[in-house]
């Protein structure tokens, strides 16, 4: 509050800042021994707002009151605009991540901020692979059977799931994993399995792999 209130009328709380307010980004800034955030981010009106230590003023012509709420006493960008906002200045990951947990909040969206349904930050990042090196986009948690896999190329029969140890590091994930596996092979697909060190080191090798088995 004291960010938006040094900040003048018409100041709201936005960005990143918003964002951790609202719970869709973890806070990882302290407060200075004046109770102001360190690097705090305010959207002021075109004329208003001084530059002030601590805080990044963002200034804008296209907020109005539709997009202005307040949350804990604080003026602060809607939902919908703090996420617009974040689209613009954080990296594709983290922006997924943060309209992810968003939905998971059941915070109020409009529909104009179409999830890419990715359930995690893996599956985040290899869909922003198969992007990156312009493979055909896949079905995203894709129903095929009675299961649900993580990306399809339903046309080539093709599976592919991504491996984080935590999930499936386990025994009785492995055994579970196998025999799902069987069983999709059994209705004609192939199940390729990729982890997070392989999409981290080796990019490319992964990329080269999947267009070898798009191409069978």
């Amino acid at each position: 509050m004291a960010a938006v209130l040094a900040c003048g009328e018409g100041a709201v709380l936005s960005h990143t800042s918003a964002g951790e307010l609202w719970g869709m980004l973890r806070s990882r800034r302290p407060s200075s021994p004046a109770g102001v955030d360190v690097h705090a981010h305010v959207t002021v009106p075109t004329e208003a707002g001084r530059r002030r230590r601590g805080i990044v003023i963002h200034r804008s012509r296209t907020l109005d009151t539709r997009q202005v709420t307040r949350r804990l006493g604080i003026p602060v960008t809607t939902p919908t605009r703090t996420l617009r906002d974040l689209r613009s200045t954080l990296p594709q990951l983290q922006f997924a991540a943060a309209l992810r947990q968003a939905e998971f909040l059941d915070l109020p969206l409009e529909d104009s901020l179409a999830t890419d349904r990715t359930r995690s930050e893996l599956e985040a990042r290899f869909l922003a692979h198969c992007r990156r090196h312009r493979l055909p986009q896949p079905d995203v948690n894709a129903r095929v059977g009675d299961f649900v896999v993580d990306f399809a190329w339903l046309e080539h029969r093709l599976i592919v799931d991504v491996d984080g140890y935590e999930a499936h590091g386990g025994r009785g994930a492995f055994e579970n994993d196998r025999a799902r596996d069987l069983k999709l092979k059994l209705l004609g697909y192939e199940v390729v399995r990729f982890t997070w060190r392989q999409l981290r080191d080796d990019p490319a090798g992964v990329a080269g792999a999947l267009r070898e088995l798009l191409r069978k």
